[in-house]
């Protein structure tokens, strides 16, 4: 888990260097995001998010998922890159979609049953599968507004498909979320 984490921070280092200049002019606009997911802090986990913005009209980003409560929700954490295209008149706002691939965990209940027919039983068991680890790839959309002084409001959703252990329940896997961010 350690490795994990430090190559999550190592990613993340990777965009946070940005330019002054594109293509020999100096941009007004910053090309920095981070966000917090709110939806996600009250149901139990911490969903942080950077984005850097390439240019008026896309994005690239990373984002991090740690769950905190098991009851409400079935990941344990998530850390999904993404690309993004914005179809706004502002400056990377507006409607988006997006492409994201995601190394995910989740805790697995498998239940099954079977029928003995010399008793005419019928007996049911479940094992768990404690931190079961999957790659995503998937599809998102949604809406991102912002104020003058940088606040932004950001409402998404993303489905995606796991590819790897797909005799289990979590083949479909997906991220969302009410996001409240700050453009720097």
């Amino acid at each position: 888990m350690n490795k994990f984490i430090l190559s999550c921070f190592c990613l993340f280092s990777l965009f946070l260097h940005s330019q002054d200049q594109v293509d020999g002019y100096t941009t007004s606009e910053e090309q920095n995001e981070l966000k917090i997911n709110g939806l996600f802090l009250i149901l139990g986990a911490i969903e942080v998010d950077y984005q850097y913005l390439l240019n008026d009209e896309s994005a690239l980003g990373i984002d991090v998922l740690f769950a905190f409560d098991d009851e409400t929700i079935d990941v344990n954490y998530y850390f999904s890159p993404y690309y993004r295209q914005y179809f706004g008149k502002k400056y990377a706002t507006g409607f988006f979609v997006e492409a994201f691939g995601m190394l995910n965990s989740v805790d697995d209940y498998i239940y099954d049953s079977y029928h003995d027919e010399s008793t005419n039983t019928y007996y049911s068991y479940s094992t768990y599968d404690d931190n079961v680890v999957d790659f995503a790839l998937g599809i998102g959309t949604g809406v991102k507004l912002i104020t003058k002084r940088g606040f932004i409001v950001e409402i998404d959703l993303g489905i995606g498909r796991n590819l790897f252990k797909n005799e289990r329940d979590f083949t479909i896997i997906g991220k969302g979320g009410i996001n409240l961010d700050y453009r720097f």
